[in-house]
C-alpha cells in the first residue's frame, strides 16, 4: 500500500481535534506492527504513513502531522535525508521528527540529531516505547 495506508480515528471525536502522526518506514510488516500498538490510541490520533523517504516528505507536506515517526534506512530517500529535507522547509521545520533504527549505532545518532530530528527509538518499537515517547511530545 502507498500514501496514507491506514488512517483512522474514533467516530466520537472530531477530526480536526485529533493529534496527526505519520509513521514512515519501508517495511510493510513495520507499519502493521506499529499500527497494533497504535489502535488503542485512535480516540486521541490520527494516523498516517508513508511507504519511504521521499513519499514520507510528501505526506508530511501534504499533511502537516503533528509527530513523525521515520525509519533511517529506507529506499529512494533515506530517513536521514528526509529529515534535513523536513526542517529545510519552513511549513514542517517545528514538527518532531523520531527516526527508528535497528542498530543503536552512535554515528547514526549524532547524524540524525545534525540533520534535526527530535528524538531517537531502536526498533523493534513496543508498548512502553510509543507510551514515553507520546507522552513526552504530547504531555499524554
Amino acid at each position: 500500500m502507498r500514501g496514507a495506508a491506514w488512517k483512522y480515528a474514533s467516530p466520537h471525536t472530531p477530526i480536526f481535534m485529533l493529534k496527526k502522526i505519520l509513521l514512515v518506514d519501508d517495511s510493510a510488516t513495520q507499519r502493521l506492527a506499529s499500527r497494533m500498538l497504535f489502535d488503542n490510541r485512535k480516540e486521541r490520533y490520527q494516523f498516517i504513513s508513508a511507504s519511504d523517504g521521499k513519499e514520507g516528505v510528501e505526506v508530511a507536506l501534504k499533511e502537516l502531522p503533528d509527530l513523525i515517526f521515520m525509519d533511517i534506512e529506507m529506499p529512494r530517500l533515506g530517513g536521514l535525508d528526509a529529515c534535513r529535507l523536513l526542517k529545510e522547509n519552513e511549513a514542517t521545520r517545528t514538527i518532531p521528527i523520531i527516526l527508528l533504527t535497528m542498530r543503536d549505532d552512535e554515528a547514526d545518532i549524532e547524524q540524525g540529531y545534525a540533520c534535526g530530528c527530535s528524538d531517537f527509538l531502536v526498533k523493534p518499537l513496543n508498548e512502553q516505547k510509543v507510551s514515553a515517547t507520546l507522552k513526552s511530545h504530547f504531555g499524554e
